[in-house]
């Protein structure tokens, strides 16, 4: 599979590892939009949330959600932070392996990007 994300997860490809369990890897953007700015993706590949949207997927949506607190409390995130996730062309989604954005370390503007 040539997915960036999947080698990323398999260490082909080097990241900055911020956390990782057996079914989560996080890591972070090389492209901050924020002072904390990380991706956290599920290691199983899975294309998108529409894929999620299975029984045989959903355990990977409930493994990344419940990680993505945890991944906030290891980076400081205290006064907050905002979790995005793109879908599809339209929605902005540039890798076709589901991964959400945490965002954080200041006061983010309330107006979409």
């Amino acid at each position: 599979m040539d997915c960036l994300f999947c080698k990323i997860v398999n260490g082909d490809i080097p990241s900055a590892k911020v956390y990782e369990d057996e079914y989560v890897y996080a890591f972070k953007d090389i492209n901050p939009n924020a002072p904390v700015h990380v991706l956290v993706i599920p290691k199983k590949h899975v294309a998108d949330s529409i894929d999620c949207a299975n029984c045989e997927n959903a355990e990977v949506l409930t493994k990344v959600l419940l990680a993505i607190p945890k991944v906030a409390a290891l980076c400081n995130l205290t006064n907050g932070y905002r979790v995005i996730t793109n879908v599809g062309e339209d929605g902005g989604q540039t890798v076709k392996h589901i991964h959400f954005h945490i965002l954080g370390g200041e006061k983010l503007p309330v107006k979409l990007a």
